[in-house]
């Protein structure tokens, strides 16, 4: 399987390496994380990683490693997550301290929807947020998502917002 390169004006999302899980792990040992299946320790967030980088394998998506295309730093990471559990694949997202408030989860986002749209033909993508997460659900929602009881996310109350990718009719955009 070959990991595409997608690239914004800012941004170059890139296969993970190994590298990032370092970032991965600080960020996932923090607080920051507790929205995120977190904090983990080292063994335990490599353990979730290692089978986020899989799902490239296994699905044939995953999350992509986001980088600055002026600076080569590494800013997070956004893509597809569906682990076990996971009633259908999941537009996620996190970025590291310095790159939050940036805009560069959206744009990042937008690239990927646009990657999925045209490589899967699927009719949504979902992002399932802790309902504490106030930053994640306004993304979310700013991606153009829409708030969807009716839809299983993983644990009771998740906020489930559906990102429909079936093109629209001019008529449909009310």
């Amino acid at each position: 399987m070959t990991i595409p390169t997608l690239q914004t004006a800012r941004l170059m999302l890139r296969a993970p390496k190994l590298a990032d899980f370092e970032h991965w792990a600080a960020f996932f040992a923090s607080d920051r994380s507790r929205h995120e299946r977190g904090p983990l320790d080292r063994v335990d967030g490599y353990r979730a990683w290692a089978a986020d980088v899989a799902l490239w394998t296994l699905r044939g998506y995953g999350a992509f490693g986001l980088d600055d295309r002026a600076t080569g730093a590494y800013l997070g990471e956004v893509g597809i997550y569906q682990p076990e559990g996971f009633p259908e694949p999941e537009l996620g997202w996190f970025v590291v301290p310095e790159a939050e408030g940036r805009g560069y989860a959206a744009e990042a986002a937008r690239a990927v929807i646009d990657w999925v749209r045209t490589s899967f033909g699927w009719p949504r993508l979902v992002s399932i947020i802790d309902p504490a997460n106030s930053r994640s659900i306004a993304l979310a929602l700013r991606l153009g998502g829409v708030i969807d009881p009716a839809l299983p996310g993983v644990d009771p109350g998740d906020v489930v917002i559906r990102h429909d990718l079936r093109p629209q009719s001019p008529g449909d955009r009310a």
